[in-house]
């Protein structure tokens, strides 16, 4: 089946998601502070506290070289990092990949171009909005709410400002070869484990997660993602489709938001950044996807369940999104 069709499968298939369950009380963290406004997906949880968003400085925002370039960040120390701070060398080379100044359909117009573009709110089908609260337009172009990163431009990222996409964050117990839930040692905690990817551009093990399309829910890209680059449809017989589709409908019928914010992810500029909802689909039972063999798919190179614990070394954020699933489940970390 080619990708394209397995998008539509996916979504076809699934329908929308059931509420997670609204937070009864406490504040959400959107990054760099925490709001009690209600947003518009309801959850489970708050991801961060008060004082964790005060203090986040983005570190593998600032790695370089840039990303699949050659380009090199302006590097400066973590207190020079907030926009406050007095900075009168900041001096950043700008930098946007070819792949995005050539113009895709994905992508927003140049710098320059961009008038009629409607900041920090609902622009036709694309989402301007940030979940760090209102990010501030400097010589016509968004700042990220986070801090300098050592770099201008658009990166390898399409949109000015955020960039919206969803990680689909699925897990099952460790179970021993008598199907006992397996526990640390140390610990003495069960152990989880999780789908994860290793990603075609970096190399990294992550999360199955990818952009938000215009207009699309985040429902959908949740669950769009996973099939994508965990179930390889090209390799699917008519019954494992079948298979598929009744064990990912069942998986996909509830989860639990643990995270919605900012990412520290190396594609970050100046002008833009990545944003996340990250959702956890747990099964419990060990009776749905925790039994699939699984095949990587589009981006992915290799596909695995992976223990989770402290000594996760993932793409982007994506450790610290584990953490919290390890903290809302009471397993090991």
């Amino acid at each position: 089946m080619p990708s394209g069709n397995l998008v539509l499968f996916v979504s076809e298939v699934f329908g929308v998601l059931k509420p997670f369950g609204r937070l009864k009380s406490g504040y959400w963290c959107m990054g760099q502070g925490c709001s009690s406004a209600s947003p518009s997906v309801t959850y489970s949880r708050c991801a961060m506290s008060s004082t964790h968003c005060a203090k986040f400085v983005h570190t593998k925002t600032r790695a370089s070289p840039y990303p699949r370039s050659e380009r090199k960040r302006q590097m400066f120390t973590d207190d020079l990092v907030k926009w406050d701070v007095d900075f009168p060398e900041y001096t950043p080379e700008e930098y946007t990949a070819p792949s995005v100044a050539k113009g895709p359909v994905w992508a927003d117009p140049p710098a320059g171009n961009l008038d009629s573009v409607k900041w920090n709110q609902m622009d036709g089908k694309v989402n301007r909005e940030s979940f760090t609260d209102q990010y501030k337009i400097v010589n016509g172009l968004p700042r990220n709410p986070m801090g300098r990163t050592g770099l201008k431009g658009r990166g390898l990222l399409g949109k000015w400002g955020p960039n919206h996409a969803a990680d689909p964050i699925v897990t099952r117990w460790k179970v021993s070869s008598s199907g006992q839930v397996e526990k640390h040692p140390k610990s003495g905690d069960p152990i989880l484990q999780f789908v994860a990817i290793k990603r075609g551009d970096t190399g990294e093990w992550a999360i199955p997660g990818g952009m938000v399309d215009a207009g699309e829910t985040v429902s959908l890209t949740l669950k769009r993602e996973f099939g994508e680059e965990t179930m390889n449809s090209l390799l699917a017989t008519p019954e494992e489709k079948k298979e598929i589709e009744n064990n990912l409908a069942k998986l996909f019928s509830h989860g639990a938001e643990v995270y919605r914010g900012y990412v520290d992810d190396p594609r970050n500029t100046d002008n833009a950044w990545m944003e996340t909802i990250a959702v956890n689909f747990h099964d419990e039972e060990g009776n749905s996807v925790a039994r699939f063999n699984l095949q990587a798919g589009d981006d992915a190179n290799a596909v695995a369940w992976m223990d989770v614990g402290s000594e996760l070394c993932l793409f982007a954020s994506h450790t610290h999104f584990l953490k919290k699933v390890a903290e809302l489940r009471k397993a090991h970390w």
